[in-house]
């Protein structure tokens, strides 16, 4: 399989981001431990995801902060969500109905101006889970693959345009439009216009 070098995020310096770094430190230590779990070398996984190695072993350390790219290639190899992921993170005390506003663990891609927030009360049991997106004015983020294959989605758009590309066709979603899908190829988010994007992704497992 040919594994590619997935860009670097450039070096941010707004240090209005609650300590970033720490997230992606804690993030790089489960990536690690996942692998490990499964007795995989880098140049396994390299094999299994299609991210070169050397990428992985900068990730895997917390040299470089991954992209949403490279960690919906790594959620598709260890079958989780993004979510679930990004939740495993954190030490997960029993689950809980009630998520709180300042609870809810908040991610960002960098390069390129994508915001994450995980809305649900994490839950490994339940199959559904809310996420809202924000994409900064001309952002444009490519998947390759679903986490999971037959992933059903629901993009609600609450403010601004967002185009969705879906089985070769894309979608314009303006502020109150909703497309349902089912995911089982690449996908494409790109913020159309210039006052950024927010939307609301329902995401169901098969």
């Amino acid at each position: 399989m040919r594994t590619e070098e997935l860009a670097d995020p450039p070096a941010d310096n707004d240090d209005s981001d609650p300590d970033p770094d720490a997230v992606d430190a804690r993030l790089a230590a489960r990536l690690a431990e996942l692998r490990a779990e499964r007795g995989w070398t880098l140049e396994e996984l390299a094999d299994r995801s299609g991210v070169s190695r050397s990428t992985l072993s900068r990730a895997e350390r917390g040299e470089t902060s991954p992209t949403a790219a490279l960690l919906n290639r790594l959620c598709h190899v260890y079958g989780r969500t993004m979510s679930r992921l990004l939740g495993e993170v954190e030490a997960a005390s029993a689950p809980v109905p009630v998520l709180r506003a300042a609870d809810q663990r908040v991610w960002e891609d960098r390069a390129s101006g994508f915001v994450r927030r995980s809305v649900s009360p994490p839950h490994a049991a339940l199959r559904g889970e809310l996420v809202e997106g924000r994409l900064l004015p001309g952002a444009d983020i490519a998947y390759d693959r679903p986490p999971v294959a037959g992933l059903e989605q629901h993009v609600w758009v609450l403010d601004g345009t967002l185009a969705v590309t879906a089985d070769a066709t894309e979608h314009r979603l303006d502020a109150g439009d909703c497309l349902r899908l089912r995911v089982w190829g690449p996908t494409r988010f790109r913020c159309l216009g210039d006052t950024g994007a927010r939307y609301v992704l329902a995401v169901v497992l098969p």
